[in-house]
């Protein structure tokens, strides 16, 4: 113990000791004029700091090879790499851009900004997406082109990228995957977007950098950064939804000093049943409680951070529309689920490479509770009596304080993920990696769906970014292994070996082309291969297929890409075939009045893309036009269509950008979304009609009590349209979607 205690103060006092005041100066390229306030930022670090309003800067950084990210509103993010330590004031000139600032792209491996990137990721700000009115994150994540949420009114919302949904879709949070049981239609994200900072969405399959479950893509959620060095801020935020009386609060403080950083935050959502314009949807409710705190040190030589993330969400699972009230209580059946998320990543710095280590461990611990049938004779006399709605409601109240769980799980999961980043060899960038995971499932309730199981992860990885003089390309190659032990069952294996190839090159001037070719596989997950049960939030009993083999796809991406000072146009295409693509299907029987679905395999094919552009003319870069188009077809190979597939649609908006006196960063948009009437449906399924939805908002910030505060004001479907989301799980129910909303947020920092 002494012998540890005394490595780990040598290593600090080391840390201390050889840290190096890096200086400099941020200019404008064509005047040589100092940029004010811009943003110096060390991904690798996860440290930065801004330059005061000569342009200068000074930080605290360990000697060796980093990369350096400048940005500053007006300009071209800047991206370098340089040595530490180095001579004393270095500049840093950029060049004016009408184009919007840059972001280091996280969930592809070497961590470039997107202009730099081979393959093709979209990135949006959590602020961006709850400022154009989304109640929710999943609902946020479908303002991203070829991103759609297959939802249970409000509450409950999974990814589905490009047609493919449920675990064809690998969710990270905190640099670790998020295990959720997320096979079910109405098993939502589990994430609150308090504390989370951008998106990234990788649409393709990403099995070379997620192994199994990234079939499909990858939905990458960042957290908010630490405080610079030397720093620290708070800020509390309140948002009100006119449509649900609800509201969703939050609060946060993060500092740094002397190395060491610490954040905390915490927030709390409560909605009442969603209106339409002809009735509320009865127990749509839901309430969710969230908490986010992270600790961090950083040294010369190495740096980790702790992360944790503890959500609790009390979900009501509408089923038909029958008691009105605006009551947030769910009643039943609802979802009470527990979701914890430990994370820690360490890196370690050597002279010219480095060693990243991933850890995590996601409990999620769902309870479904759902009326017993003696419960019915009392509800027939409520109905019978016409009592008061109100007193209706206290008696489910009662009810779900002394009732069971009929559905209790907990799904433990362990993960690793170990990369180390060799050292430049002339044009070649490489990484070699391992990853892993043990996960357990346990049943505690008096329904089964899936059963107990033990599944185990592993895979190994290499891949390389080539620099050339007019062409990049990155290539990599992966083997994955995974067990399934089922209880009383049996025990599966399943192994494969997947590849990547992408360029990207300037073909023509201003014309940036991304080719990337991929192979993705996913293992059949334990509900396809053994559940045996009725599926309440889906009405449906399924039945497992044991003999299922593993998912094999391969997609070809075409990403072209023009800009100029006055517009940018984008064309992504995609064809992705996928061999024995697992679906479920009904087989005409029935048990205890549920419909019996079954697991089946079929190859399928899935085609489509996006397209695009972004109007800001210069001189008049306040006013910016940017329209998209996306569009997905699946089919499975006897020629019928694949379920859940979204309607194609076509998104205009306008954006106004100002500053007016003492209001600064102020905007106003208008938005309409069009949506395409969906025909192309699985024999199961049902046709979806055409409906457009205008949006329109306003934000700003200005100085309240020497602190800035932010307030924006937006309203989403002012037109009150009613209409039925095609990925809707309510609408085979005929249950309208949500209604007009406003929503008001403020946030006040200090």
């Amino acid at each position: 113990m002494k012998k540890l205690l005394a490595l780990a103060i040598s290593l600090y006092c080391f840390g201390i000791n050889a840290q190096h005041t890096f200086t400099g100066k941020v200019i404008d390229n064509t005047t040589q004029q100092s940029i004010s306030f811009a943003t110096i930022y060390f991904p690798e670090l996860e440290n930065g700091t801004t330059a005061n309003e000569n342009g200068e800067f000074s930080i605290e950084i360990g000697s060796g090879a980093f990369k350096l990210v400048v940005s500053s509103i007006g300009y071209e993010t800047k991206s370098l790499q340089i040595k530490i330590p180095m001579s004393e004031g270095f500049i840093i000139a950029l060049s004016e851009s009408a184009i919007e600032m840059e972001e280091v792209i996280i969930s592809t491996p070497f961590h470039k900004l997107q202009s730099e990137n081979v393959m093709k990721v979209e990135q949006k700000k959590i602020k961006e997406l709850k400022a154009s009115g989304a109640v929710t994150l999943a609902e946020g994540i479908t303002n991203i082109a070829g991103v759609e949420s297959v939802t249970t009114g409000n509450s409950i919302g999974k990814p589905v990228i490009r047609g493919l949904s449920s675990n064809r879709v690998l969710v990270y949070t905190q640099g670790v995957r998020l295990e959720n049981q997320q096979y079910g239609d109405e098993h939502g994200l589990g994430i609150n977007d308090a504390g989370i900072e951008s998106v990234e969405v990788i649409k393709g399959p990403a099995s070379l950098l997620y192994g199994s479950d990234a079939l499909g893509g990858v939905l990458y959620l960042n957290p908010e950064r630490f405080a610079n060095a030397n720093e620290s801020s708070a800020d509390a935020s309140v948002n009100y939804f006119s449509n649900t009386r609800g509201y969703a609060t939050n609060a946060g403080y993060k500092a740094s000093k002397d190395g060491f950083k610490f954040l905390f935050r915490g927030s709390l959502t409560e909605h009442s049943d969603y209106e339409t314009n002809r009735y509320r949807v009865t127990n749509s409710r839901y309430r969710e409680q969230d908490f986010k705190a992270g600790l961090g040190y950083q040294a010369s030589k190495f740096k980790i951070e702790f992360r944790y993330n503890l959500n609790n969400a009390k979900i009501g699972l509408p089923e038909e529309i029958g008691i009105q009230s605006t009551n947030r209580a769910p009643l039943l059946p609802y979802q009470n689920i527990d979701n914890h998320i430990f994370s820690s990543k360490s890196t370690l710095f050597f002279e010219d490479s480095s060693l990243d280590v991933v850890l995590g461990y996601t409990y999620n611990n769902r309870k479904e509770f759902e009326e017993h049938h003696h419960h019915d004779e009392d509800e027939h006399e409520d109905e019978d009596d016409h009592e008061d709605e109100e007193d209706h409601e206290d008696e489910h109240d009662e009810d779900e304080e002394i009732t069971e769980p009929a559905l209790h799980m907990k799904l433990k999961t362990f993960s690793y993920n170990v990369k180390y980043n060799l050292p430049e060899l002339g044009r070649f960038e490489t990484i070699l990696g391992v990853q892993g995971m043990n996960q357990a499932n346990t049943n505690y309730g008096e329904e089964i769906l899936i059963p107990n199981a033990t599944t185990n992860d592993f895979g190994v990885l290499a891949t390389s970014h080539i620099h050339f003089e007019t062409v990049d390309v990155q290539l990599g190659a992966r083997y994955d292994y995974r067990n399934i032990a089922i209880e009383n069952n049996a025990e599966k294996s399943f192994n494969s070996f997947n590849g990547a190839l992408g360029f990207k090159t300037d073909i023509f001037n201003r014309v940036t082309a991304r080719l990337n070719l991929a192979s993705g596989f996913r293992a059949p997950n334990l509900a396809e291969l053994a559940s045996d049960g009725t599926h309440e939030g889906t009405n449906r009993y399924e039945i497992g297929n044991i003999n299922l083999d593993y998912e094999q796809n391969l997609q070809v991406d075409l990403a072209l890409e023009y800009k100029n000072e006055h517009v940018e146009l984008f064309a992504n295409g995609f064809y992705n075939k996928v061999n024995d693509y697992i679906y479920l299907n009904p087989n005409g029987e029935f048990i205890e009045d549920d419909p019996v679905f079954i697991y089946e395999q079929q190859d399928a094919t899935l085609y489509g893309g996006e397209f695009g552009l972004h109007l800001h003319p210069h001189p008049l870069d306040w006013l910016h036009f940017e329209s998209s188009f996306e569009t997905v077809t699946g089919k499975l190979d006897n020629d019928d269509y694949l379920p859940l597939i979204p309607a194609n649609s076509l998104t205009n908006t306008v954006r106004v950008e100002f500053d007016f006196k003492s209001v600064k960063d102020s905007y106003v948009f208008v938005k309409l979304r069009s949506t395409f009437a969906q025909n192309n449906t699985n024999p199961f399924e049902t046709a979806s009609d055409a409906y457009n939805l205008l949006s329109v908002g306003i934000g700003g910030s200005f100085e309240f009590l020497k602190n800035d505060m932010a307030v924006t004001l937006s309203a989403t479907n002012l037109l009150d349209t009613e209409y039925i989301h095609h990925l809707s799980r309510l609408k085979p129910d005929g249950i309208l979607n949500m209604g007009r909303n406003v929503n008001l947020g403020i946030t006040y920092t200090l």
